[in-house]
């Protein structure tokens, strides 16, 4: 189960990408994606795949392949589904294309209401499950499962098509994107309800997701400021609570705790990284300046701390997780 698991997080967004490309339905491919994953569980302990995440892919693909046989409307997208899809063996491992962008701004599209694109980001492209979801937010789990069916029935029945945006566009809904990222982290980070402060794994799976957006938007520098934000709170996560979970003031906080490496990176990833003519340093390339001067220690260079200090914060994001920590 945990290598099902493990492959299945790290493949989910692709897999499930790909089939929503060629099938031209989200909900589908994310049905037949969730039932590869049930054959899994069953088969894998028998005889491991020598090909894990194209084996996914071909169950994957004969389940929708399946699910389409019995819409007679669609029989001429089938015969074309039937032939094109040739993928089992080419999946990448370190590759991640355009379709996992376009994954991301589907499940963060503007016609969701905001629970549902946290709900869908974690589940399609963070490959969450439902109940993971639901331990995480504090909600029960079939909240979690209606607002994923809401979403996924809101996107077919709006007619939203799997495709990257327009440049221009994509640019006016990369604010929506972050923001969803940054409700994740930020929960994380600062739990809104419960008897803890931080819930790290939350917080590190919204960190992999600004990874992978970083690493397919590599230009735009707000994407880059989101990542440094959420990496340098989260250099500082042991030093946050005492040994009974209260929060521990930033004045007080045991500085031998904190992440040096992530901290120093921080400024290096969010305010140096150059703009394009024409870019300015807006949003969330402020904050990590300003995260990076409280972080930066005795040992820290004149050049990093001089460097964090030419930002001044202008903040896009919702609310600042570590203001008062």
């Amino acid at each position: 189960m945990a290598d099902v698991e493990a492959v299945w997080r790290i493949e989910s967004a692709r897999i499930v990408a790909a089939l929503t490309r060629f099938t031209g339905d989200f909900g589908l491919a994310e049905d037949a994606a969730q039932e590869a994953v049930a054959e899994a569980l069953v088969s894998w302990p028998l005889a491991s795949p020598a090909n894990p995440a194209g084996w996914l892919m071909a169950t994957a693909r004969r389940r929708a392949i399946d699910a389409i046989r019995r819409r007679t409307a669609l029989q001429d997208r089938y015969a074309l589904l039937a032939a094109g899809l040739a993928v089992d063996e080419d999946i990448d491992p370190d590759k991640i294309d355009d379709d996992v962008l376009a994954l991301m701004f589907v499940s963060c599209h503007p016609v969701l209401s905001p629970e549902a694109r946290v709900a869908l980001t974690l589940r399609v492209v963070g490959g969450l499950s439902s109940e993971e979801i639901a331990r995480a937010f504090l909600v029960s789990v079939p909240t979690v499962q209606a607002r994923i069916t809401r979403g996924k029935k809101t996107i077919a029945a709006a007619g939203v098509p799997f495709e990257l945006p327009p440049a221009a566009e994509r640019r006016e809904r990369l604010g929506g994107v972050l923001s969803v990222l940054y409700v994740i982290f930020t929960e994380g980070s600062t739990a809104t309800s419960g008897d803890r402060l931080l819930r790290p794994d939350l917080a590190y799976e919204a960190i992999r997701l600004a990874r992978t957006l970083a690493a397919l938007q590599p230009d735009e520098p707000e994407v880059h400021g989101l990542l440094a934000l959420c990496e340098l709170t989260a250099a500082r996560f042991r030093a946050r609570t005492g040994p009974d979970g209260s929060p521990v003031l930033l004045d007080e906080q045991d500085r031998r705790l904190w992440d040096f490496s992530a901290i120093r990176l921080g400024p290096d990833r969010g305010a140096l990284r150059g703009t394009r003519p024409g870019r300015t340093l807006a949003g969330g390339r402020a904050q990590p300046g300003r995260r990076g001067r409280h972080g930066l220690g005795p040992g820290a260079s004149p050049g990093h701390r001089g460097r964090a200090d030419r930002l001044r914060p202008a903040p896009r994001f919702a609310s600042d997780p570590d203001r008062t920590r």
